[in-house]
């Protein structure tokens, strides 16, 4: 079912509503023109700093909304959610401020750094030797099993409110932006950024990115249903699995996302080098996701201004080396 103008207008109530009621504990983060790479491209690049958020991802937006909302009956049992781990450490700190207990499901195979990260900020963490949206849909049946509120990663409008605030300090910070590159997984950030911007500056760009790899949501909107799909490993792990059935954010990216793009894995190495060689920062693979798709459609965008959102930094070093060298 489309997205009807009623939703559409409503989510982006929620979003100005949520881009107030966020601070201070969610980050402004900066928008930061890059000379390096906007010589690189032939376009004014700059890049929006989600990296530098709380947690070191933009997953504490709507995590931090989210806890925000919960009833005083909510907060007392406390949330169960699914996450490969950025979600999940953000709802952990989220639920750590507001005295909420958080109960974090996650793959066998998610990353150790940010399972760690997610224990040691007070949250119960539960690993199961499956794919990604068996978690989610397990983690669900566990909630209803135990009268817990369920914390979906994306399919939730008021998880998508917070991820929507990134748009707003977009527009914000570059009124006159022409396009916005944004990595693809579930699509909560991507529906959050899209509805906002729509609405803000109808005339920019969403371009929806994802690794060769793993685009179930790409393949899903070129078919116009949710699907399933065998993926294979990428070093975007942020945007790897499958898409709960049902999910809002698939009308929400039906409606949002003008332009899609596949980068390989050694494009999004390149990208990661490339932040790391001019920025002197370090990405996750997501992020060099988003990048790599902003350098390889950078000749249609010549002379324009773009953003792109560097999602998160949390990846184990010696990956990081790994990719990059």
């Amino acid at each position: 079912m489309p997205i009807d103008n009623h939703t559409f207008a409503a989510l982006f109530a929620d979003i100005q509503q949520a881009h107030q009621a966020l601070r201070p504990g969610v980050s402004v983060t900066p928008l930061s023109h890059s000379p390096r790479l906007s010589a690189l491209s032939g376009c004014e690049l700059y890049l929006k700093c989600e990296h530098l958020q709380h947690t070191g991802s933009f997953k504490f937006r709507g995590a931090s909304n989210k806890v925000r909302l919960l009833n005083d009956a909510q907060r007392q049992q406390g949330v169960i959610t699914a996450s490969s781990g950025n979600h999940g450490q953000g709802v952990a700190l989220a639920g750590k401020a507001a005295g909420v207990p958080v109960t974090v499901y996650a793959t066998t195979t998610a990353s150790t750094l940010k399972l760690d990260a997610i224990r040691a900020l007070g949250a119960e963490v539960v690993t199961l030797d499956t794919d990604p949206l068996s978690v989610e849909l397990q983690a669900a049946r566990q909630a209803q099993s135990q009268g817990k509120l369920f914390v979906s990663p994306y399919n939730d409008l008021q998880i998508i409110a917070g991820q929507g605030t990134i748009g707003v300090e977009i527009h914000e910070q570059l009124p006159n932006v022409d396009a916005v590159f944004v990595a693809v997984g579930g699509g909560g950030m991507i529906s959050g950024i899209g509805t906002a911007l729509k609405h803000l500056n109808p005339d920019v760009e969403i371009i929806g990115c994802w690794p060769a790899n793993a685009p179930t949501m790409e393949r899903s909107l070129a078919a116009g249903e949710i699907i399933e799909m065998d993926e294979q490993d990428t070093l975007s792990d942020g945007t790897a699995g499958g898409i709960e059935p049902g999910s809002i954010t698939f009308p929400l990216c039906q409606r949002v996302i003008d332009r899609t793009v596949l980068v390989t894995e050694q494009e999004i190495r390149e990208a990661m080098q490339a932040v790391a060689r001019f920025e002197r920062w370090i990405i996750e693979g997501a992020a060099g996701v988003a990048l790599a798709g902003a350098l390889k459609l950078a000749a249609d965008y010549q002379g324009k201004r773009i953003a792109v959102v560097l999602c998160g930094r949390n990846i184990l070093l010696e990956k990081f080396i790994g990719a990059v060298q």
